[in-house]
């Protein structure tokens, strides 16, 4: 069997492709071909080397809801991508494709609709983005996460999953965590996350509450490769040190640094991206959540009132997040135990373990038909 992964662009995109393909690889063990055709960024490059999947690179044009020259550029990189996903899929010809929808997804999709590729595409939020409801005229299977999402799509053609993510997310190890970031002490963990691109804004109100905040708890802080030596030079004016009094920056974590770290975090400030919630649920943490504000359709912001609904996390604007109501958000969570295990209950019903096998079971149904 050949099966073509299609997405990219943020982490939010490839992980889950890859806890598909972990599950593909799981379940016909060498009788599997996995190819992604993609963008060709580092994060797409580093991770699709290290699960030993092939990669082909096609170009997928970005629509911004601002004002950007990039907009215009951007205009043509989809047929060329087009063109060229026509090129890839004539020679492999696979017997599926798993998109996870985005720009990046929509040259292969299109592609595979000309040779009549089935497709299942993945809406991950709560809101669908208008490539996926654009894309979904192409495909023949919708997989959602929010039952929210399924009333934009043909019914006939939804299938209810959840998030898939990797596969022992929530088997990390506590004392590994502790020795590599620098952990003491019996004070809760704070783990900050902005996504795997890492959030200014985030960044901001963790280093303006810094003096406060290491009062009540320890951080491990996930900057985002580009943000790291400001986040760095902004602690020190706090006279916070990396590494020192219970403070620890980090550009990016790995797989197995996210996993140990989310085992011992007591607490997570985040952004509102379907999969760092999942992954947040799948260890039953209690969560800050900042929708980004410029997220389209306003996804993120929906996905953070899922969780809201049912007391499952806390939302604070961007516009609202100054240091004091993160100080007094953090500690009233923290000094509430009957709060705090509610909170930590029901949050882990938006972690869905069979995620990644029901969309495998999609696919090989389309395959089938």
């Amino acid at each position: 069997m050949k099966i073509v992964l299609t997405g990219g662009g943020t982490g939010g995109h490839i992980f889950p492709l890859v806890a598909v393909a972990e599950k593909l690889k799981e379940k016909y063990k060498q009788e599997i071909d996995l190819l992604f055709i993609g963008p060709s960024g580092k994060l797409e490059e580093n991770v699709m080397n290290k699960e030993g999947i092939r990669m082909r690179k096609v170009s997928g044009g970005k629509v911004r809801r601002y004002f950007s020259f990039l907009n215009f550029i951007d205009f043509f990189k989809t047929p060329f991508g087009f063109f060229k996903a026509l090129w890839i899929l004539l020679w492999e010809m696979p017997d599926a494709i798993f998109a996870k929808g985005g720009y990046a997804s929509v040259p292969v999709v299109l592609a595979a609709w000309v040779y009549r590729i089935p497709v299942l595409i993945h809406e991950s939020d709560a809101i669908p983005g208008i490539a996926n409801q654009f894309l979904e005229k192409f495909s023949k299977r919708v997989a959602i996460s929010y039952p929210s999402a399924e009333k934009f799509f043909q019914s006939s053609k939804v299938l209810l999953t959840g998030n898939p993510i990797r596969n022992e997310i929530n088997a990390g190890n506590k004392d590994a965590a502790r020795e590599k970031f620098n952990i003491r002490g019996e004070k809760p963990v704070l783990l900050a996350l902005g996504g795997s691109q890492g959030s200014q804004i985030i960044n901001k109100a963790i280093i303006e509450a810094l003096p406060d905040i290491l009062e009540t708890v320890q951080i491990i802080h996930q900057t985002g490769e580009n943000n790291f030596e400001d986040v760095l030079h902004l602690a020190a004016k706090e006279g916070i040190k990396n590494s020192r009094e219970g403070y620890t920056a980090v550009p990016f974590l790995n797989f197995d640094d996210m996993r140990n770290c989310l085992s011992l975090a007591g607490l997570a400030v985040s952004r509102a991206g379907a999969n760092s919630i999942a992954e947040i649920a799948a260890n039953g943490i209690p969560s800050i959540l900042i929708p980004l504000s410029t997220a389209a359709n306003d996804h993120q912001r929906m996905n953070a009132y899922r969780l809201v609904e049912i007391d499952a996390a806390i939302m604070l604007e961007e516009s609202n997040l100054g240091e004091h109501i993160l100080i007094k958000k953090i500690q009233s969570i923290l000094a509430d135990k009957e709060m705090y295990q509610k909170m930590s209950e029901n949050i882990r019903t938006f972690y869905h373990p069979d995620a990644a096998e029901k969309i495998v079971e999609g696919i090989e149904a389309m395959i089938n038909q």
